[in-house]
């Protein structure tokens, strides 16, 4: 057992396992053979296995038809150069058995050709394959929640694969995993709800999961074959089954006593969600008939997934909205806002799931549940007062960010605060700590080391080992918080209306004259918004006059360029000016405008190419900025770079996964060249701008091979 604070130990170094090169082992698992073949003439250049004991014995500088038939060379000659693979209906008959096969398509103007040996293994018997999946995926589209759901696919899957354990593993939001579900034999112990840290699945690995969706160590004692002859060490074998896994691995299968293992990806909107890891204690070959219905099965997951985690939003949503329609009207109803409020505090804990609740009212205080000492909450009051300038704060490791509060955790981790327009009033919602006691399999401490030769070994136990995490509660979610702001804007709108109510014949005059500073301030904002839209419109007319007078055509694209910057600043400024609620945007909607605009400004056959599927993402307004710059900068680059001068297809996507976002510009232009044209070069205004943004945003941005052209990828958290 050990304790510790929210942070895990910084000291700790798992980049060795994330650089090692997995993706070129050089060799593969001996259970199959391997041809490489040369695209353009069909000859096998080279080749891994017993090829000469199973396959033909003599194969190299041959022609694929010699050896596996002229329907497996003509569909080698057939597949485009890209991602993905082809199976063959065909079997390969060798010496003494008969292979399936699998052909990939890489770099180079080379094929991948797998021979693997059938498996009669498959649960469906002589029956057909396509009426047991539709069995087992109606199985679990009828489970009622998520929890159900993961439980009936590690049975489902235990069921299709026939291995002794098979857990259903979700990834974190820090990037360890948890064991949700398990289905295993009786005798052996579990690792349901325990913990594995994120060194355990390299990054790297985690990208190639995304890429093959299916993996299978047959027996983790093999021998790797090589690639033969010498030369062909380097080939990327990427999306190859046969791919001999990294040494690390296997000792840490072997470690866990685990003789043979398969996983199949869990890919929820291109994000690797979870996975399926299935473990043997005697060797055990997967098929890839079992593996192509397994990541079939996978996918239809993966999409009863979302289903579920949207349901369990909306319901959410719904619950939040029917206690604001309970409590506000009783509120409203019951006279001054304040004493209605002190009255049904009981209500207004449970609205947000609170344990505590308190009102602070000019240095009074009113408390409902477990809360910290009237001298802590007053000090809490004032923090929020200082840090929110007004608005909802909301934490739920409050230590960490009051350091004085660490004595308070029993009874205040979580904080949610809500200072009423009207000021001198403040309302607390408090949750406690949540101590959670965090079971892991093994010490995550002790995950990966270098030995005294400079060879990476995992750890070598996994046994169950507890870990206690104290200082935090449970989250404030995006839709609690909204729900706040929403109460703030009701609470101050029954505030007025139960004054104006008050007010007698003799204060006529007062209501009057507030409704015209009400009109006038109105006024004002749109003389301001007037007067700021007329200025960023005369900048953005220099700038066009100076580009027309301009006779360099470099000096002409950059002014342009600060044109659609400007852009981008304004519709921010018009939006701010008119939604009633300018802390927070749905992103959707904006870079829907952004883009719109930048539509008219490129012209007409720019805009018939532009596409968007944009998903609402509601998250604060000067992080939506920041992503509006760093949008409008990948547009500009792809318009400039990707195809020569001339028009083509852009998209712009924009996805959420938990806490964090993800935004891809494409296009299918020329993609990355070696002088990092397509891109920018990172020395210019733009490039560094987006840096800029991006390290404002603690997010990344990456480039990746659209095949044909290029992904711009942004990935950055919804909120601070």
């Amino acid at each position: 057992m050990a304790t510790r604070p929210l942070a895990t130990d910084p000291s700790q170094d798992i980049t060795a396992c994330d650089r090692e090169p997995i993706h070129i082992p050089g060799a593969i698992q001996p259970h199959g053979l391997l041809l490489v073949v040369d695209a353009t003439t069909g000859i096998i250049v080279a080749g891994a296995g017993a090829i000469e004991e199973r396959l033909a014995s003599e194969w190299h500088g041959l022609p694929l038809s010699a050896l596996a038939g002229d329907q497996v060379a003509d569909m080698v000659q057939a597949m485009p150069i890209g991602p993905g693979s082809t199976t063959s209906a065909a079997p390969v008959r060798g010496i003494s058995e008969v292979f399936c096969v699998t052909a990939h398509r890489i770099a180079g103007d080379m094929v991948l050709v797998e021979l693997e040996p059938g498996v009669a293994d498959a649960p469906w018997g002589a029956g057909s394959p396509l009426g047991w999946l539709d069995a087992a995926a109606t199985g679990l589209e009828r489970t009622g929640d998520l929890a159900m759901l993961c439980e009936r696919a590690a049975v489902t899957f235990r069921l299709l694969t026939g291995f002794d354990r098979v857990m259903l593993y979700r990834f974190l939001d820090e990037d360890s995993g948890r064991v949700v579900a398990e289905a295993r034999a009786p005798e052996l112990h579990s690792f349901l709800h325990h913990h594995f840290p994120a060194s355990d699945i390299p990054k790297q690995a985690r990208a190639l999961y995304v890429r093959n969706r299916t993996r299978s160590i047959p027996d983790v004692d093999y021998t790797p074959a090589p690639l033969r002859p010498a030369g062909f060490e380097t080939v990327d074998l990427s999306d190859v089954g046969l791919r001999s896994v990294s040494p690390v691995h296997v000792r840490y299968l072997q470690n866990m006593g685990v003789a043979a293992s398969a996983s199949i990806s869990i890919v929820k909107d291109g994000v690797l969600w979870g996975m399926i890891a299935c473990h043997h204690y005697s060797a055990r070959r997967l098929s890839s008939e079992l593996r192509a219905a397994a990541a079939a099965l996978a996918s239809g997951l993966a999409r009863q997934i979302r289903a579920k985690e949207e349901a369990e939003l909306y319901r959410e949503r719904l619950r939040l909205r029917a206690a604001e329609d309970g409590i506000l009207p009783r509120i409203i109803g019951l006279g001054d806002v304040v004493p209605a409020i002190r009255r049904l505090m009981p209500e207004m804990k449970a609205m947000m799931g609170a344990s505590g609740f308190a009102v602070v009212e000019h240095g009074k205080v009113r408390e409902e549940g477990v809360c910290p000492p009237t001298l802590a909450i007053l000090d809490i009051a004032a923090w929020a007062a200082a840090r929110s300038a007004g608005d909802v704060v909301a934490t739920h490791e409050l230590p960490a960010v009051m350091p004085q509060a660490d004595r308070l955790a029993a009874s205040a981790a979580g904080v949610m605060a809500l200072p009423l327009i009207d000021g001198g009033v403040t309302l607390l919602w408090f949750r406690a700590e949540q101590v959670e006691e965090i079971e892991w399999a093994g010490n995550p401490h002790k995950s990966v080391a270098l030995s005294s030769d400079e060879t990476l070994t995992p750890r070598a136990s996994f046994e169950s080992w507890s870990e206690t995490v104290r200082g935090r509660s449970r989250r404030w979610t995006l839709e609690e918080v909204e729900s706040g702001h929403r109460l703030r804007r009701a609470l101050h709108e029954a505030s007025q209306n139960q004054r104006l109510r008050g007010l007698n014949t003799a204060l006529q005059r007062t209501l009057d004259d507030r409704e015209a500073l009400l009109l006038q301030k109105d006024v004002l904002m749109k003389e301001v918004d007037h007067r700021v839209q007329n200025s960023l419109q005369l900048v953005s007319s220099f700038l066009a006059l100076q580009a027309k007078a301009a006779g360099d055509p470099r000096v002409r694209e950059h002014l342009a360029e600060a044109q659609a910057r400007l852009s981008a600043v304004a519709l921010v400024h018009r939006r701010l000016y008119r939604d009633d609620q300018i802390q927070t945007v749905d992103l959707a909607r904006y870079l829907e405008d952004l883009v719109g605009d930048m539509k008219q400004s490129l012209g007409a056959d720019w805009a018939a190419m532009m596409r968007l599927d944009l998903a609402p993402v509601l998250m604060p307004t000067d992080r939506a900025i920041n992503l509006g710059l760093v949008t409008t900068e990948l547009i500009i680059n792809a318009t400039k770079y990707a195809y020569d001068g001339a028009v083509g297809p852009v998209t712009i996507t924009l996805e959420q996964y938990g806490n964090r976002l993800r935004l891809i510009v494409a296009d299918e232009g020329k993609g990355r060249t070696g002088d990092g044209e397509g891109t920018g070069d990172g020395r210019g205004f733009g490039s560094r701008m987006m840096t800029a943004m991006m390290q404002r945003l603690s997010g990344s941005i990456e480039y990746d091979d659209n095949r044909p052209g290029l992904r711009a990828i942004v990935i950055a958290p919804i909120a601070d």
